[in-house]
């Protein structure tokens, strides 16, 4: 995500670099670059060029402190211009209503269908909403069978009439539906075209003043670039929509749609898709957004992530354990899961400061974990209870029975002791204190 619009800021900044203070020639220069790798990533001439303009009003208009050097002043200035450019702050969904009648719209391919699913699972799960999904895309063959398929993996009932052809009465019955069974919101996934046409704007806006909806979000595929924002806008001028929703900011993208639509048609982003999985929804947040375009990471939504998945019960009998030094490879398993649950490892390594630019050129295998599994896996119960018993025979059978060499086996033992005894330091507060007095003393003896 933004890979290469980071990279093009990076080399922007490079000009100011050794630099003594903000001149207008400096300036210009760096911001001559920012605007270049703004039009790259396929924002709009007339967004760009006012964007950078701003940037340097600002920078040439601030007395500079003397600890603050130029390229540090421009990039806070571009991070605060950048996240106004995408919204300023984060805007929550609205679900006002009883229930919230939440309607979705877009062109066909978009990702209305699938983000439907994955806004509800979000609702149920973070949210603690008991959400109805309505399949009113009664043209594309198979989207009743997909939205059902797509509700069946995450626990949501979808309300369908397969033999009803009319848009706004299967919308009317399925809001009547939802009040009688006590759903307190509804999602309505309507029809897309490939283009827009005056049929599909007269249904959905018909569908609109039928259902009264709470929330209306358009979903636009970001991989379109500067198409995004164009259809964007004529959505809005139909429906007035709430917000809107970048899908597939996964793939190849440039990021001209998350970084020029709020400008073009005045409406914030609300949510951004990350993945293809029901849980790879993510809120969107302007200011995280312009902190990991720049390459300074997002810690807050590691941390986030990192809660997510912790288990309260879990963490204190993990902690039992690890002081009865009774931790073992059932554990160390269990810990593996619980990292593999918070996302792509890329992903998560972009959310550090720092990390995401050094591993930009670094193929990171997704599938790392599976040959520890497998290891682990090949274990006897006893053995993974007990890893003392590992000797050089039983290696060679885990190594033989998981497809690995036995090197893999011995390193993977090593890992083990490793994680063990950081654990172990890390719930011993004594010992963490005088490690970090040590550290701190080293430092000092550093002149």
């Amino acid at each position: 995500m933004f890979e290469n619009l980071t990279d093009k800021f990076d080399r922007a900044f490079k000009v100011l670099k050794g630099e003594g203070k903000v001149t207008e020639i400096n300036v210009a220069e760096t911001l001559k670059e920012v605007r270049r790798a703004l039009l790259d990533a396929d924002v709009n001439f007339k967004t760009a060029k006012e964007f950078t303009e701003r940037v340097k009003e600002k920078a040439l208009g601030l007395d500079v402190l003397t600890a603050v050097k130029p390229g540090q002043l421009l990039v806070k200035i571009t991070h605060d211009e950048l996240k106004e450019l995408m919204g300023g702050e984060t805007k929550d969904i609205n679900l006002q209503g009883s229930p919230a009648i939440i309607l979705m719209s877009g062109l066909q391919g978009s990702g209305k269908t699938t983000f439907s699913g994955k806004l509800a699972s979000y609702l149920k799960t973070k949210k603690n909403k008991k959400p109805l999904l309505v399949a009113c895309d009664i043209y594309r063959p198979a989207a009743i069978d997909q939205l059902h398929v797509v509700g069946e993996s995450i626990g949501v009932e979808v309300f369908s009439e397969r033999e009803n052809k009319n848009a706004v009465s299967i919308a009317t019955n399925a809001l009547n539906y939802a009040k009688q069974n006590g759903y307190n919101v509804v999602i309505i996934d309507t029809a897309g075209r490939l283009a827009i046409d005056e049929q599909m704007m007269a249904e959905i806006e018909e569908v609109k003043n039928a259902v009264k909806p709470s929330e209306i979000l358009f979903v636009v595929d970001s991989m379109t670039g500067q198409d995004a924002v164009n259809t964007a806008r004529t959505f809005n001028e139909r429906l007035n929509f709430d917000g809107v929703v970048l899908t597939k900011l996964d793939g190849d993208t440039r990021g001209g749609a998350a970084l020029s639509i709020k400008s073009e048609v005045n409406k914030p982003i609300k949510f951004i898709g990350t993945g293809e999985k029901m849980d790879a929804l993510d809120v969107f947040h302007p200011e995280r957004m312009a902190s990991r375009i720049l390459g300074m990471g997002d810690v807050v939504s590691l941390v986030e992530r990192a809660q997510e998945q912790y288990d309260e019960e879990e963490a204190k009998r993990l902690e039992k354990r690890i002081r009865k030094d009774q931790f073992d490879f059932n554990d160390f398993l269990d810990q593996i899961g619980q990292i593999k649950k918070m996302g792509s490892m890329k992903d998560l390594m972009g959310m550090i400061p720092g990390v995401g630019k050094a591993m930009k050129d670094v193929e990171v295998n997704e599938d790392a974990f599976k040959h520890i599994e497998a290891i682990i896996q090949s274990m006897t119960p006893a053995e993974r209870k007990s890893p003392s018993l590992l000797n050089g025979s039983r290696k060679q059978r885990i190594a033989k029975g998981s497809g690995r060499n036995i090197d893999e086996v011995n390193r993977l033992m090593k890992q083990f002791d490793q994680t063990k005894q950081m654990m172990k330091m890390m719930t011993n507060k004594t010992q963490m204190m005088q490690m970090m007095k040590q550290m701190k003393g080293a430092r000092g003896g550093i002149r």
